[in-house]
């Protein structure tokens, strides 16, 4: 029965992305491009203001040397705080966005004046970062030092910030001295509109590729 469901057809529609606004097709890539990790930003103006911003369209890219990557769109023509001051700076940090600090991450991304210190105003607490001037936020038990590597235009409002990890911090509650456990890390993802996820069900399948420089499939 459950074979037969997995071969009936779908009906589809279908949306020519050429004639498509920006906000549809923003709303659509939302919607399916689900879950998405959330990249919770600290970086530091010129003037030395640390702003904190949350960025879902954010993966790792590469894993020698490791590298991050943020997609931030543009606002009103112009840049957002987060992607001047990594323009500026070329630093910034991610904090890994968890169920225990999702609430004050969401805060993070009202629309906040100009140069105005989200950190400040929501009295997060923020910890000194050891390779980049941008500070850390305590709250996130993983968090990540970033030095810019690559800033790449794409289409007509969005850029690709590339960043290389140069220091993880990981929380003795999430890390055993060898793996990252993210049951215990509870990330949180965004889905489309106003929706974030947890976890939820978890499966388990043995890994079947030879993993970065290692001669047999890994274990774990």
């Amino acid at each position: 029965m459950q074979e037969d469901h997995l071969h009936m057809p779908h009906e589809f529609t279908t949306l020519a992305a050429s004639s498509m606004d920006t906000a549809t097709a923003y709303r659509l890539l939302c919607g399916v491009v689900v879950p998405r990790p959330v990249a919770w930003i600290t970086s530091i103006s010129a003037d030395g203001v640390v702003n904190a911003a949350p960025f879902s369209s954010y993966n790792y890219v590469a894993h020698s040397p490791p590298m991050l990557a943020v997609n931030i769109g543009s606002r009103s023509g112009g840049l957002k705080d987060t992607a001047r001051n990594i323009e500026q700076n070329r630093e910034f940090v991610v904090n890994v966005a968890t169920m225990a600090n999702m609430e004050v991450m969401h805060k993070t991304s009202a629309e906040f004046a100009p140069h105005a210190s989200e950190a400040q105003a929501l009295g997060i607490e923020l910890l000194p970062s050891q390779q980049v001037k941008p500070p850390r936020i305590a709250m996130s038990p993983v968090q990540m030092e970033c030095r810019l590597q690559q800033v790449v235009r794409l289409g007509r409002l969005n850029t690709l910030y590339i960043g290389e990890v140069v220091a993880f911090h990981l929380s003795s509650e999430v890390y055993d001295g060898k793996h990252v456990d993210s049951v215990k890390m509870k990330p949180i993802s965004r889905l489309g509109g106003p929706y974030y996820a947890a976890l939820g069900e978890i499966f388990l399948r043995p890994t079947l590729q030879t993993p970065p420089l290692g001669n047999t499939p890994a274990q774990d």
